[in-house]
């Protein structure tokens, strides 16, 4: 197999998050046991299959693939990131449908939820996001993608990774969780196997962190590695089950599916791991059946060729 370019990689990134993301809607909060098999998993699920968000056209984002869009697009304006810019761009989503196909938003999480309303009330987006123990939902991570496309050092894709997950997601856990998934694929990027980014970004920022106050939150989030991949919407899960996903398999296609056959957060799973899938196989290595029916292509593709 041919290796993908960088543009291929970074196209294949965004692309691969807003399919996997579109993949795993309908599959939404059924558990593993309830999941079609592999070779029924599409778009439009199988007949008879209780669909979640039955409204929902195969093949639209849904919040992940949003905020995702509204952090590259305040990075493009940005690549420092002005936090009072991608709020305003994450409330224009929540508020106005920006970021999304066809104006209709579904499927946000309640801290995320409880953030904004924060920031329409004149919080200041440093400060806004949750930060208690609880408040450590995923909804940091699945959106952090972007910061590899502008980060010019692997040192300002921690500095992004963090900085991007304040808003919603004030907590040190789900700050490190977002920094140890954009350096793992700040490795892909930089030609290293999946394998060996995981370990290098788990050492790099062990190293970084050790004495500190923040490394006992470093290791819980670490020591999620050694738990059984569930697909929830805890941060640690997430991060660890996309990362099984990714390992576990061989292909774009294949990765997606089994982070949909998780079940339960299908979507945000599906999501982050197929950011990094899309990294890996470039954007060519994604189904033409499931980019083709990708609703709203044509504003990522905006985006791109801005970057």
């Amino acid at each position: 197999m041919t290796t993908p370019s960088r543009q291929a990689r970074l196209r294949g990134g965004l692309l691969g998050l807003l399919v996997g993301d579109a993949l795993g809607v309908p599959y939404e909060f059924h558990d593993a046991a309830s999941i079609p098999p592999s070779a029924e998993i599409e778009m439009t699920p199988p007949v008879g299959f209780n669909r979640a968000h039955a409204g929902v056209p195969p093949g639209t984002w849904s919040d992940d693939g949003a905020q995702a869009l509204a952090l590259l697009d305040a990075l493009v304006r940005d690549p420092t990131l002005d936090l009072g810019t991608f709020a305003a761009n994450l409330l224009n989503w929540f508020q106005q449908g920006a970021f999304t196909p066809d104006g209709n938003v579904f499927d946000i999480g309640l801290q995320t939820r409880q953030a904004f309303y924060a920031i329409a009330a004149g919080a200041s987006p440093s400060t806004s996001g949750p930060s208690g123990e609880r408040d450590n939902g995923n909804g940091s991570l699945m959106r952090c993608l972007p910061v590899v496309m502008v980060a010019a050092s692997r040192d300002e894709a921690i500095h992004l990774a963090r900085k991007q997950s304040l808003p919603t997601h004030g907590h040190i856990r789900s700050q490190l969780c977002c920094a140890l998934y954009c350096l793992t694929a700040m490795g892909i990027l930089e030609g290293q196997s999946a394998a060996d980014a995981v370990r290098a970004a788990e050492d790099e920022l062990l190293e970084r962190h050790a004495g500190t106050t923040e490394d006992t939150e470093l290791k819980i989030a670490l020591d999620g590695r050694f738990d059984a991949p569930q697909g929830s919407g805890y941060v640690v899960d997430s991060f660890w089950s996309a990362i099984h996903c990714v390992l576990s398999t061989h292909s774009y296609e294949d990765c997606v599916k089994r982070a949909v056959a998780l079940g339960n957060d299908t979507d945000t799973t599906a999501c982050i791991a197929g950011g990094l899938a899309g990294l890996i196989y470039g954007e060519n290595g994604i189904p033409i059946r499931w980019l083709s029916v990708l609703h709203g292509k044509a504003m990522a593709e905006t985006l791109l060729a801005q970057l």
